[in-house]
């Protein structure tokens, strides 16, 4: 295929726009691949819907190669099998509602679980029928509250979603390791660096659930790996180690005392509580310090339906509660700060002194209480008093307070000991999700009465697996990857063109020339981004265009064809050579095959 400047449909920028954060969107929009039509959504030009097709072509080639079949469903769906799942309600805000002239309600489609799940229901009822995969490459559609970093959080993106249906649950542990694995040679045919974690299922449901996140200081996710041991997992899915909370309980049991109440004036805050306590009553051990203390954290869940409920978290005081962990943790429910309308509804609640006596279900407060898995029974803390300028001191978990359960809302620092073995530590990364895989379980499919006949005659609730792919913003993820200070650099599987032609200069010879390396090009099959732009078009203002475009090979014919030579510059290395014009077009398709 040949696309010619002069004609092709495209507007490069030298300014970075206004609102772009992250490399890829600055580049994306200046090299003319997209344009912004509203807050998180875009236009795709004809350069980027080149890049984002030949990433639909890879993810659907590999899909199909384990067997899953594609359909389409529409975007606009109904209302109904939303409702029966719950998610209707779940989804809250973040879906875009719509009613039609009949006063019936809609929703422009976020996911598909329901409609995969009732489609399979309507056409099979038998397990001959399964295992089946289904799959779509689709526009998905999400009410973001703060779309941002261009095409990383979007409003309207294109997501690969398939399905898997079984008859038992070792079929779908089958299903979910011929996916995990199509996955992985998926993300490393798209070529950037990527790293496979523990993750939770969320509102999604179900058991096991897994992350592909590409590596990106840019990236809204954060995920541990182990310096000893492959375990990598998403902050959210992170669980402190049991033996950490069962040492951490044995030093602490042996000989405490009695819980005993100590004046402690002007300590609202742990700091002022640490000074305190090592100036008044200091350890012989050592010094006091904030992992010694029990913080008491209040927070507002605001509930799918809008019912708000207060929640009471008890983590040490060294640590602070990681907003993202506590919301993986209870999704589809939101948090919301504790503000001082909720202190002057909860009287019991002595602001800068809570303690545990007050917390509970069973407490004079009523408001529910988790604590961190550190604070596990046997463990010896200080904590408010319940009191104005009081704490309670040696107040030992399950000896002298209890809750209504735990929760893992702490956040994940580096150095943490690794859940899975005894030597390492976590250290901590940052990635943007390209691909979630989940085995379901039967969530969706009991909820929409899915079920088949089995070999023995009785009816069986089939089991599902889910997995996503974000289309569109792999081409963002490989944007940021893939570039430089000057421009993009595309990797040649997803480049719009294979060969970048400059025509630099004003002589018709120059141009003679490089129409002929153009056609002998396209007839050795390789396609072609030629800078035939004449007039006042200057070579500099080309040499730019195509170092931002980002084509892995430029070629420039200009004054060395009186020499009967063009040069060839490696866009990503900056290496230049010089090749003879005859025989040009079939050494660069030769290098271009490989």
């Amino acid at each position: 295929m040949l696309m010619r400047m002069s004609t092709l449909f495209v507007r490069t920028l030298r300014e970075d726009p206004a609102d772009a954060e992250v490399a890829s969107h600055r580049l994306l929009v200046r090299a003319g691949y997209i344009r912004r039509a509203a807050p998180g959504i875009y236009t795709w030009l004809p350069l980027g819907l080149r890049v984002l097709r030949k990433v639909e072509a890879l993810v659907r080639e590999e899909m199909d190669a384990i067997g899953a079949q594609e359909v389409s469903f529409p975007a606009l769906l109904p209302r109904e099998p939303y409702e029966a799942t719950g998610r209707w309600t779940e989804y809250g805000d973040g879906i875009f509602r719509i009613k039609d002239r009949k006063d019936a309600d809609y929703l422009l489609g976020p996911t598909h679980e329901e409609m995969f799940t009732l489609l399979v229901k309507d056409m099979y009822g038998s397990y001959k029928d399964l295992p089946l995969s289904l799959y779509q490459i689709q526009t998905k559609y999400r009410d973001e509250a703060r779309p941002r970093a261009g095409l990383l959080r979007g409003r309207e993106f294109t997501m690969k979603d398939s399905y898997s249906f079984d008859v038992d649950d070792a079929g779908l542990e089958a299903s979910y390791a011929r996916h995990r694995e199509a996955y992985v040679r998926i993300f490393d045919r798209l070529g950037f660096d990527y790293a496979i974690v523990e993750a939770t299922a969320g509102a999604m449901g179900g058991s096991k659930s897994e992350e592909f996140l590409a590596r990106s200081e840019v990236g809204e996710d954060t995920y541990v790996r182990c310096t000893r041991c492959d375990y990598a997992a998403n902050v959210e899915a992170v669980q402190v180690r049991p033996t950490e909370v069962a040492a951490s309980a044995e030093n602490a049991w042996g000989g405490a005392p009695a819980a005993h109440v100590e004046d402690t004036p002007d300590t609202p805050t742990i700091a002022r509580l640490v000074e305190h306590l090592n100036a008044a009553l200091p350890r012989e051990d050592r010094p006091w310090h904030a992992g010694d203390t029990l913080k008491n954290v209040l927070v507002m869940l605001k509930h799918p339906d809008g019912t708000r409920e207060p929640l009471a978290i008890g983590l040490p005081g060294d640590r602070e509660v990681d907003q993202k962990r506590l919301e993986g943790q209870l999704e589809p429910i939101e948090v919301e700060p504790f503000g001082e309308a909720d202190f002057a509804a909860h009287p019991a609640l002595v602001k800068g002194y809570i303690g545990p006596g007050v917390l509970g279900e069973e407490g004079a407060s009523g408001i529910r209480y988790l604590l961190d898995p550190r604070v596990a029974d046997g463990t010896r803390w200080v904590t408010g008093a319940d009191e104005e300028g009081r704490h309670s001191v040696d107040l030992v978990a399950g000896r002298d307070f209890v809750a209504d359960g735990t929760i893992e809302a702490a956040e994940v620092r580096d150095g943490d000991a690794c859940p899975h073995c005894a030597e390492g530590t976590l250290e901590s990364a940052r990635g943007i999700e390209m691909g979630h895989v989940f085995q379901l379980g039967r969530k969706y499919a009991e909820a929409l009465g899915l079920q088949v006949l089995d070999e023995n005659g009785k009816l069986v609730t089939v089991t599902m697996g889910s997995y996503g792919i974000g289309v569109t913003r792999a081409v963002a993820a490989v944007a940021e990857d893939n570039h430089d200070e000057i421009g993009l650099c595309w990797p040649a599987a997803l480049a719009p063109a294979d060969v970048h032609v400059v025509a630099a200069g004003k002589d018709p010879a120059i141009f003679e020339a490089a129409e002929k390396l153009v056609a002998d090009l396209g007839a050795a099959g390789v396609d072609v981004l030629f800078d035939d732009r004449a007039g006042k078009i200057s070579p500099g203002v080309k040499f730019k265009d195509a170092e931002l475009i980002g084509v892995p090979t430029i070629v420039t014919v200009g004054r060395g064809v009186v020499d009967g030579v063009v040069e060839v510059k490696d866009r990503r290395t900056g290496e230049k050579t010089e090749l003879a014009l005859d025989g040009a077009a079939a050494a660069l398709a030769e290098r271009i095959a490989g």
